[in-house]
């Protein structure tokens, strides 16, 4: 006969397993949104060759992490001090050798992976880890990684940081107690924010007393402000066993040999973590290092798109100031001046992938001249002023035997340059506004006006702009 089960203990059972049901839903769409949103990523990137110099490898690991993520790959890295056993505790996971180990000092100098391939329903000492739930064809990875105390180790020490913003869970190995500097690794390990799990390997090697007070004086000392106590476990990747044969005479011998690996409480505590949130977790450690990524390529796109864009506007700058400071007729010079500004507009648009029309460049060069007041009125009094007294000059010049073309060019310089300076503000206020989405952001148009212009040092851009004019103007005349 059966026995049944009170109403509270099944009202219990069914809401515990509608929460388990939630969170895999939950995590199924935590892992939907990331994989759209990387993918989205890596298909608009919008760069130009010179934009991709430079950033071939974050770009590279951009697209493996999307294959990561469309491959439900999960990596797990080993770090540690030279001889702690780091590749013994992945052999000893896989259940084969894969990782080089000897006595040899830094036998793993570079990082190595292994796919660790998981039965359905492994059995561990009678406890059931079953296979990742949701996973389907997952797969784990482990990734050995050179010593941290290696010589010559900084390169390799960078390198394995780099691979620790990748990971989705580190592994740290020690085997003793520890040293200031696995302390110091491990305090740089947890700025990466992933999840840590502390192995204390070859405690075979300890008297039970000498194993428990080690394992406590870590777990309540050394690490007690980066672990919890969960995070810790003790193994023997590769155990020393000793055997006492008997030869013909009857005599004994002591024999050591390698024992079968006591890694079951870290295999345990790797797939608990991963059945209980393997895909949130994979799912965040990727966008986390996807945004750092993203974060180099808006900066690596902002300086050369700012470097282009002053090179621009320095080019429509000079073309301003030449083509006023040359040209006598006073509306030509206006409507001159304000073609090269609504051009000078578009080409910024395009360079910053702003679709802009000619009308609504024209309506954006309105809108930051009201905004620029004394600028432009003194371009406009300027041109308008000395445009008549310059075409006088140079209509006299051929009767006053060239005497007049010296005040000439004064007067053009002079024109020019407050024309070039108007289009130098222009330009730098139309690169803010594109800089922000074609938007002025939460300030009116007149506030980020007057911020840029006040940045701007009027007095050495005026100057520059005169020793250049003045040179071409020479060399024109």
């Amino acid at each position: 006969m059966s026995k049944s089960i009170p109403n509270d203990q099944w009202e219990f059972s069914d809401l515990d397993e509608t929460m388990l049901s939630f969170e895999a839903i939950q995590e199924e769409l935590n892992y939907k949104q990331a994989q759209d949103s990387l993918r989205n990523l890596v298909n608009h990137l919008d760069l130009t060759t010179e934009e991709k110099n430079g950033l071939e490898i974050e770009l590279d690991n951009l697209t493996g992490m999307l294959e990561k993520l469309e491959q439900s790959l999960v990596q797990i890295a080993a770090f540690g001090m030279v001889g702690r056993g780091k590749s013994s505790v992945l052999n000893a996971l896989l259940g084969h050798d894969i990782f080089a180990t000897g006595p040899i000092h830094g036998v793993t100098q570079t990082i190595d992976t292994a796919n660790w391939q998981l039965e359905k329903d492994q059995q561990i000492k009678g406890l059931q880890t079953v296979a990742l739930s949701g996973w389907g064809n997952s797969q784990i990875q482990l990734i050995d990684t050179p010593g941290i105390d290696e010589v010559d180790g900084e390169t390799r020490e960078i390198l394995a940081h780099k691979m620790a913003k990748q990971v989705d869970l580190i592994l740290f190995i020690i085997s003793g107690d520890m040293t200031q500097v696995e302390f110091g690794a491990l305090s740089q390990l947890r700025e990466a924010g992933k999840p840590i799990i502390l192995a204390f390997n070859k405690v075979d090697q300890y008297p039970e007393t000498d194993r428990l007070a080690i394992h406590e004086k870590i777990r309540d000392d050394r690490v007690k402000q980066l672990l919890s106590p969960d995070e810790i476990v003790m193994i023997a990747a590769s155990p020393l066993v000793t055997e006492i044969t008997q030869d013909s005479q009857g005599n004994l011998k002591q024999k050591r040999r390698r024992g079968n690996p006591e890694i079951e409480p870290l295999k345990l505590k790797i797939l608990e973590i991963l059945y209980r949130e393997g895909k949130s977790l994979v799912a965040l450690n990727t966008m986390l290092y996807a945004d750092d990524v993203n974060e180099q390529i808006v900066a690596r796109k902002s300086e050369i798109r700012d470097k282009a864009a002053n090179q621009l506007i320095q080019k429509a700058v000079m073309t301003k100031a030449m083509t006023i400071a040359l040209n006598p007729v006073t509306v030509v010079d206006l409507l001159t001046g304000a073609v090269v500004d609504v051009a000078m507009i578009l080409s910024l648009s395009r360079l910053y992938g702003i679709p802009m029309t000619q009308q609504g460049a024209i309506a954006l060069l309105q809108k930051i001249g009201v905004s620029m007041g004394g600028i432009s009125a003194s371009e406009f009094v300027t041109t308008l002023g000395l445009s008549s007294l310059k075409g006088m000059l140079g209509l006299v010049a051929p009767t006053t035997g060239g005497f007049s073309l010296l005040p000439y060019l004064s007067i053009a310089i002079t024109q020019g340059s407050v024309a070039g300076l108007s289009c130098y503000a222009i330009g730098q206020v139309t690169k803010r506004y594109l800089i922000n989405g074609a938007s002025w952001g939460p300030e009116g148009p007149k506030t980020v006006v007057k911020r840029i212009l006040l940045s701007l040092d009027k007095t050495s851009i005026l100057n520059r702009i005169k020793w250049e004019l003045g040179a071409k103007l020479k060399r024109a005349s």
